[in-house]
């Protein structure tokens, strides 16, 4: 068990565990409980309403959705990022990893996957080994349906304190893509017309 308090899904109490009581190994009012609770929330949110407004066509498991969603980020207790209250051992860009071993340990092997490959629109073996970046070489690319409305959703807000409560437009998401190369904008841009809901959706409450 990596997370002494990690608190087990149970669907007949998802309202409580939404709350926060996924992460009861965190302090309640510490900054990483913060941090990671409103940033999880809100890409939750967007993530089923993704969901609920996809064509008929498309079946997704929209419990599933919602518990990884939720997790996508716990990787980020072992790294060392104290702007979000972590004072792990990692770089940052190692929470997918660390999120993944986390939730495969407690046997969510699914939500694993997801942990792993949100990272921007995904990372590939190539990415990795030619950026020299702190992750095992191999790829780390959304593939389920699934996996991709989460890592979607999940561009579009922050973990910064000032600013995780506020969806950012498309238009910031595609040009911080950008910096990373053309073809990052282009898988954003084939889920954006699929994803996008035809209605703007509103995430500017208080968490």
């Amino acid at each position: 068990v990596w997370i002494a308090g990690f608190h087990k899904i149970d669907a007949a109490g998802f309202d409580q565990w939404f709350d926060g009581d996924c992460f009861g190994f965190l302090p309640p009012g510490s900054d990483a409980h913060t941090i990671l609770l409103c940033h999880s929330r809100r890409v939750t949110e967007k993530t089923l309403t993704v969901a609920d407004n996809l064509p008929p066509r498309f079946k997704v498991d929209r419990t599933f959705l919602a518990e990884a969603a939720m997790l996508h980020d716990i990787g980020i207790l072992r790294t060392n990022a104290p702007k979000l209250g972590c004072h792990g051992s990692l770089p940052y860009l190692a929470h997918t990893i660390a999120g993944r071993k986390i939730l495969e340990a407690e046997g969510y092997p699914r939500h694993a996957l997801v942990c792993e490959r949100h990272v921007g629109v995904g990372l590939s073996a190539t990415e990795i080994r030619a950026e020299k970046l702190p992750l095992p070489e191999r790829d780390m690319l959304p593939l389920s349906l699934e996996e991709q409305i989460v890592t979607y959703a999940d561009l579009f807000f922050s973990k910064n304190p000032k600013e995780n409560d506020v969806e950012r437009p498309v238009e910031k998401v595609s040009r911080t893509l950008a910096h990373y190369g053309e073809e990052k904008v282009a898988v954003f841009d084939t889920w954006h017309a699929l994803f996008h809901a035809p209605f703007a959706s509103e995430r500017d409450k208080a968490c």
